[in-house]
């Protein structure tokens, strides 16, 4: 219960309705209903920006058992709108827990419910795909809180970049340390921890912030770069004038077709003729920018189970991915070659185009939450640079 509060009720917008009890701040939120099926990592879910306009359900049965700790953080404040479990972990187990859930959430202001059957609605959003929704503490009424879901306009459309994205330009030269059993860890580790940054940073790297995550500003560091992160509509003319030797495009929220400006900005970026790797919503946009189309998902794909093949190499990848839209393969120009495609549903996962330095992915290579078989692509952006760079 916090501040009084203790009842909750989400309504979607085909008239679905599920009580339970508040487990985070009071008040109402409107956004898109999604599920993401991760066992771990709920507060890097809570801190990606890509989650921006959404209200996030987990699937695992307890949330929140570790507490909130500053080093998990994938930006600097949560984005979702709202927040569904099955069930709240009053008091967290763990040496780096500054806060409970409960406590984090209220202090964002982010309206949570637990008790529900989340079985359930995961059941139903797959079925009947992502729903629009309402999570209120305040309004019970169901006809009230219905047709304030369907007067939410909805994802698609929407240009959310500009909200999560940095304010000015800054620097990042933070890396990855690793355990001596090669698992990987942030850079505040633990006293006795490996603290060996890896790589030998050398090349300069120009970082499009549509909502970058900070475990993919750790790994660039770590395979050798020099960061300059750079607000969502930036000047192509700023970003020619840092002198990079590559460019990243990040992950983020929203309809990637809304996002006009950035758009354009990649079509003049690949006019340069130097490396671009791109994540996420940042291969999204790559993709329209080189002429390709792209759809919205029925539900999505979120969580850190995710198969997906390397068309080149046969090797299959287990990936974290947080994406409602998706690149249309029948829109991909010829010079363009799809690389990696989900074992789930056949999307695409990835591609690379045949001329120019310029490839992307679908999915997560940093993890956070989610495994690690993705890392190789960033030494592979810096190889491509260094390769430009020397040629």
């Amino acid at each position: 219960m916090i501040h009084g509060v203790d009842k909750a009720v989400l309504v979607l917008d085909d008239g679905s309705r599920f009580d339970g009890m508040a487990c985070g701040a009071p008040g109402e939120a409107v956004g898109e209903v999604c599920f993401n099926t991760s066992m771990t990592g709920y507060q890097e879910i809570m801190s990606d920006p890509s989650y921006a306009g959404q209200i996030v359900t987990m699937t695992a049965t307890q949330i929140g058992n570790v507490g909130i700790n500053p080093e998990d953080m994938e930006s600097r404040r949560p984005w979702l709108k709202g927040f569904v479990i099955r069930e709240s972990s009053r008091i967290p187990s763990n040496w780096r827990a500054k806060e409970d859930l409960s406590g984090f959430l209220a202090r964002h202001d982010i309206p949570a419910i637990e008790g529900i059957d989340t079985r359930s609605l995961v059941g139903h959003l797959r079925d009947q795909g992502s729903r629009r929704g309402i999570l209120s503490t305040v309004d019970f009424d169901s006809d009230s809180l219905l047709a304030k879901a369907r007067g939410w306009p909805g994802l698609a459309g929407m240009d959310l970049t500009g909200v999560v994205t940095c304010d000015k330009p800054y620097s990042w030269r933070e890396g990855l340390t690793r355990w001596k059993n090669g698992v990987w860890y942030p850079w505040n580790s633990p006293p006795g921890k490996e603290s060996v940054a890896e790589g030998n940073p050398s090349l300069r790297v120009a970082v499009l912030d549509f909502g970058v995550k900070r475990n993919i500003l750790r790994n660039l560091v770590s395979a050798g770069c020099v960061l300059e992160v750079w607000p969502s509509q930036v000047a192509v003319q700023q970003l020619l004038e840092s002198r990079p030797d590559g460019f990243f495009l990040s992950n983020g929220p929203g309809d990637p077709e809304a996002v006009t400006h950035g758009i354009r900005c990649i079509e003049k970026l690949l006019s340069t003729g130097k490396p671009i790797f791109g994540i996420c919503l940042g291969h999204q946009m790559l993709a329209l920018a080189m002429g390709g189309s792209t759809t919205k998902m029925k539900f999505g794909h979120r969580g850190g189970n995710h198969p997906v093949k390397n068309l080149q190499t046969g090797l299959v990848e287990i990936t974290s991915q947080n994406h409602g839209f998706v690149v249309s393969q029948a829109s991909l120009p010829n010079e363009v070659t799809v690389t990696h495609e989900s074992l789930f549903d056949g999307t695409i996962e990835g591609m690379r185009h045949n001329r120019l330095p310029v490839f992307s992915v679908q999915y997560h290579p940093e993890a956070s939450p989610g495994p690690h078989d993705a890392h190789y692509l960033f030494t592979e952006f810096v190889t491509m640079m260094r390769h430009v760079h020397h040629s």
